[in-house]
């Protein structure tokens, strides 16, 4: 009780200097959602959990302060509906389907809109939240800014590193595009059944949305399971980058991982904005070709998806295929070694290399599997 009772009271002390303009009560709303419905849970909860638990809270509110809060609710709608529409990956699939659909008229935000609405009635977390929410105020204006943050932060979350609204846009296509029996078997019967399946050896009925609930749940612990891995790798690196360029790059990652621009990095830190870019430059440098690549390399390929062994470097059937076509002799063979799990050394001896030139040769071929990542 007493993690809970210190963490109820940093949140209530940091809402009440950075919420100033809002009335004590809309302060503690606020403070009482970001805790959760089960606020108890938190004094269960290890070290790294909890670490994570109250970052995942910074990152709701910072949502509901910078994009909700000084809103008028239809003002904090089109802010929402911009932020979604702004992912490419969703505005691109949206956009391709208008354009081979019957209804190009309709516009991004309007199938977004669409896919919002359909989720607020049939996704069984939104509704839970939005139980919640009612819960936390009776001020119709808090409920919406808080319905919105929570929508974003849940549309947002990468799901097998794509955000989970492509899934839910995808979920939506299914529906809208089916165009019930256009056939039916002659001299067959069609079989009409419920949505519910009652064994008759078993007391209980199997219900056929369980898939469904099923699918959820694995969702929910593949997004947990997604930020302590982040938070793993966050740590390791932050170190790394203490002991490589100092401090302030690790200062520079903490802002930067918080969403803060290069010119409000250099404020904070009270640094020229060139010295801020050279930074960055560096930092960039050490976390795709040093700390990726070799010294915690199964750390990061493990939080992205992208080992050799068990991912592929990330790439689907086809783009490994052309990927492979690719590759000198020498790097098929440095690859396929590595895929076995032979190590560098060894690997350097039966090639007849030395050990630097198989890293450098390694390095190429991991590069050129990011290069056709981002560009998918």
């Amino acid at each position: 009780m007493v993690i809970l009772e210190t963490l109820m009271e940093q949140w209530r002390s940091r809402v009440a200097k950075e919420c100033v303009h809002q009335s004590a009560t809309t302060q503690a709303s606020i403070v009482q959602w970001l805790l959760g419905e089960t606020p108890d849970r938190l004094t269960r909860l290890d070290p790294d959990e909890l670490a994570l638990a109250n970052h995942a809270m910074d990152y709701r509110y910072r949502i509901l302060v910078n994009r909700y809060l000084a809103c008028t609710p239809d003002r904090a709608y089109q802010n929402l509906m911009r932020r979604l529409g702004s992912l490419f990956l969703v505005r691109s699939k949206v956009k391709t389907w208008v354009d081979q659909s019957r209804d190009r008229h309709r516009s991004v935000m309007d199938v977004l809109g669409e896919v919002i609405q359909e989720m607020l009635q049939n996704d069984r977390h939104l509704r839970q939240q939005m139980q919640w929410i009612s819960q936390c105020t009776p001020n119709p204006r808090l409920r919406n800014l808080l319905l919105f943050a929570t929508v974003e932060e849940y549309c947002l979350r990468p799901i097998r590193n794509q955000p989970l609204l492509v899934y839910r846009f995808v979920n939506y296509l299914n529906r809208v595009q089916r165009g019930g029996m256009t056939q039916v078997p002659g001299g067959e019967l069609v079989r009409l059944i419920s949505e519910e399946l009652t064994p008759e050896q078993e007391e209980t009925g199997l219900s056929l949305f369980d898939n469904q609930a099923l699918s959820q749940y694995q969702a929910e612990q593949d997004w947990q399971n997604l930020q302590l891995q982040r938070r793993s790798v966050q740590q390791e690196f932050e170190l790394y980058l203490a002991e490589t360029l100092g401090p302030t790059a690790v200062d520079w990652l903490r802002l930067y991982l918080q969403g803060e621009t290069q010119e409000a990095i250099a404020q904070s830190l009270n640094l020229p904005i060139k010295q801020i870019y050279r930074l960055r430059e560096k930092i960039n440098y050490h976390a795709v070709k040093v700390f990726a690549l070799k010294v915690r390399p199964e750390l990061v390929e493990d939080w992205l998806g992208i080992s050799l062994q068990r991912h592929r470097l990330g790439l689907t059937s086809v783009q490994w295929d052309l990927f492979a076509q690719d590759l000198t002799e020498s790097q098929r063979q440095i690859m396929d070694q590595l895929r076995s799990g032979v190590p560098v050394r060894v690997i350097a001896k039966n090639l007849g290399l030395k050990t630097s030139q198989v890293m450098g040769e390694w390095s190429k071929v991991y590069l050129a599997a990011q290069t056709i990542r981002n560009a998918s």
